[in-house]
């Protein structure tokens, strides 16, 4: 997704979670005044001091850490559950940590 497609609300996602299903999140991570790339380097090492299966839930006042931090810790394997708005200038990713193939 590009910062247009967060913008217009793009990013407002449930990656395969029913809306009504509610995530159990096991721990909040707040990088609120922080930019890509210390966003996503601060997710994934949270993530690694995480086990297996738990859930992160990562918040961001940046549109571009918005869009990057959830493509850039899929690619490097993790479960991406929701990218959604939380009000006008935060957002939360929600990803599962997962055991890399």
């Amino acid at each position: 997704m590009f910062e247009s497609e967060v913008e217009a609300g793009g990013a407002d996602k449930h990656h395969g979670v029913p809306e009504f299903q509610e995530v159990h999140v096991d721990k909040e991570l707040d990088l609120k005044g922080k930019v890509c790339p210390y966003t996503f380097v601060e997710s994934m090492l949270a993530l690694e001091e995480m086990e297996i299966g738990q859930v992160l839930r990562v918040i961001v006042d940046s549109g571009p850490s918005a869009c990057d931090v959830p493509k850039s810790l899929t690619r490097e394997g993790y479960e991406i559950l929701e990218v959604g708005k939380i009000n006008e200038t935060e957002w939360a990713i929600v990803v599962r940590n997962k055991e890399f193939e």
